[in-house]
């Protein structure tokens, strides 16, 4: 049996009770507004009317020639967009089914706009400050996103309690299935958060126990490129990280650069192929060295996963000309916990994660698992 045909058995066996009653989500702390720009090369007329740079080695070497001179690149709006680890996989749960609470900088005192088709679906929204933004400058090969991220240095544990209250924490915890604590690199405070939450909440949490397949709560974490910060910055962070353990199933999610610098971070020397073989040991070394239930690893094509129970890879839906890159990765992590929501095999919960992020790149919509189903069944 194809992985396709067994994830879609496995979804079609545990989809009506899902439906029926579906899994909560507490997701953070980031929130950004996207601008998703192409870039020109040459304008032939108003508009749209360009050729673009298509390569990020093409923009490189244009702004290269410009050192000691100067030079003028046009970047093309294409969209304006909800932004943020956090708000993109949210938004992606509840297309899937989940219910979501989500806490992060989302506007100072009111929501910003681009935050609000995800208010109006979600079960609760709390903002801590203004959002960030991006400018996400897309490629052929990649994307450059260009921050500005002052805002999120107000993303501290102490925030957190004064907008929510320690009792308040605990029962948003408490309430929640799937907790997903994300984008630790430009969230400066981020392992201040993460201790405080492993110090003062988690041990106030009554026991959660296992349900059907889903073994406790989840706890998902996703680094968000750490290069900006440093090894040992990261190592404790990964430290920290290993703490939730104790309190549930912790899943880290990393793509292929992330890999690579916590897999070097943790002196398990240099990962440098995507092959298989390559994949499957990275993530099973990651997951040993740290002792987490999960680490699941996802390149643009393919995905691989380790537990206790070993390790799995399967091939993606690589999209050769995508609609849009940017969110590909926090799809990816939404169709991955979505499976773990569901309790499916690790194998399904990977075919559900490229699924996710394959439906997204070639549509720019969150897919339901109705829309899952379809995808599985026309990947040939």
């Amino acid at each position: 049996m194809s992985f396709q045909q067994q994830a879609r058995d496995e979804l079609a066996a545990k989809r009506a009770a899902y439906e029926c009653q579906p899994r909560h989500a507490l997701v953070g702390l980031d929130g950004f507004v996207d601008t998703i720009v192409t870039p020109v090369a040459l304008r032939t007329a108003q508009g749209d009317a360009f050729t673009p740079i298509d390569t990020i080695t093409d923009f490189g070497q244009r702004v290269l020639s410009a050192a000691g001179k100067s030079t003028n690149i046009e970047l093309y709006p294409r969209m304006e967009k909800l932004g943020g680890n956090g708000p993109i996989m949210g938004n992606a749960l509840v297309a899937a089914g989940a219910s979501l609470t989500y806490v992060g900088a989302l506007g100072k005192g009111n929501v910003h706009p681009v935050f609000a088709d995800m208010a109006a679906r979600a079960r609760e929204v709390v903002t801590l400050c203004a959002p960030a933004s991006t400018t996400a400058v897309e490629f052929e090969d990649g994307k450059l996103m260009l921050g500005q991220m002052r805002s999120l240095d107000e993303v501290t544990y102490e925030k957190l309690v004064s907008v929510l209250g320690v009792e308040g924490l605990v029962r948003q915890f408490d309430a929640a299935d799937l907790v997903a604590l994300v984008n630790w690199t430009m969230i400066p405070n981020m392992t201040g958060v993460y201790e405080g939450i492993l110090k003062n909440i988690l041990p106030a949490l009554p026991p959660r126990p296992a349900s059907g397949a889903m073994a406790g709560r989840i706890y998902f974490f996703d680094l968000c490129d750490p290069e900006k910060r440093s090894a040992h910055d990261l190592v404790a962070a990964l430290g920290v990280i290993s703490g939730y353990e104790k309190h549930g199933s912790v899943t880290l999610g990393l793509n292929f650069k992330e890999a690579q610098q916590v897999h070097a971070a943790l002196g398990l020397g240099v990962l440098e192929d995507e092959e298989e073989r390559d994949l499957r040991a990275a993530a099973a070394a990651i997951r040993a060295r740290l002792a987490l239930g999960c680490v699941v690893v996802h390149p643009r094509k393919s995905a691989a996963c380790a537990t206790h129970g070993g390790d799995w890879w399967i091939p993606g839906p690589y999209c050769e000309k995508p609609l849009i890159t940017t969110g590909a990765g926090d799809h990816f992590n939404a169709g991955f916990t979505t499976g773990q929501l569901l309790g499916l095999s690790p194998g399904a919960c990977l075919a559900l994660g490229v699924s996710t992020s394959g439906h997204y790149v070639r549509s720019a919509h969150s897919p339901s698992l109705g829309d899952l189903e379809t995808f599985l069944a026309r990947w040939k």
